[in-house]
């Protein structure tokens, strides 16, 4: 990500980021707060002209492996992922309750998104949250802690 910060002018890309999530885990007894990246491998370049960019990269010297060296994040991706890791472009712990089978998030930025949650996995305190924009839903982790179960 520092490559591309220092090579890249202002003019080409804003905003240079990796996304990250907040995740606990259990080691040598106790539980650790550990920060992940959401979208391993993938840098985040915000720009206004996409054909700049690409030139820019070019001319920089900044390649790409694989058959398609940029992506575009659609405007409701760019929302959606805004909505959830803020400015900071990080995903923090949320925590809640299981109120007859359904999850009720009282802290976090996952508030309001139960519906998204598509599966919960309470001994790794994940989520599977469902990005619902495009034709094949794409999913994303996200720390979730489950402090009760209510019947």
């Amino acid at each position: 990500m520092t490559k591309y910060k220092e090579k890249l002018p202002k003019s080409a890309a804003g905003d240079i980021f990796i996304l990250t999530f907040d995740r606990m885990r259990r080691y040598e007894g106790t539980w650790h707060l550990e920060r992940q990246l959401m979208f391993p491998g993938y840098v985040f370049l915000e720009s206004e002209d996409r054909e700049v960019l690409s030139e820019k990269l070019e001319s920089c010297g900044l390649t790409f492996r694989g058959r398609q060296s940029l992506f575009q994040v659609g405007r409701k991706e760019e929302e959606f992922l805004k909505r959830l890791c803020g400015a900071a472009h990080h995903l923090a712990m949320s925590r809640g309750v299981l109120h007859q089978g359904s999850p009720r998030i009282t802290e976090g930025p996952l508030m309001g998104m139960e519906k998204r949650i598509s599966r919960i996995d309470r001994h790794k305190r994940l989520a599977r949250v469902e990005m619902m924009i495009r034709p094949d839903n794409h999913y994303i982790q996200a720390g979730l802690e489950i402090t009760e179960k209510i019947i």
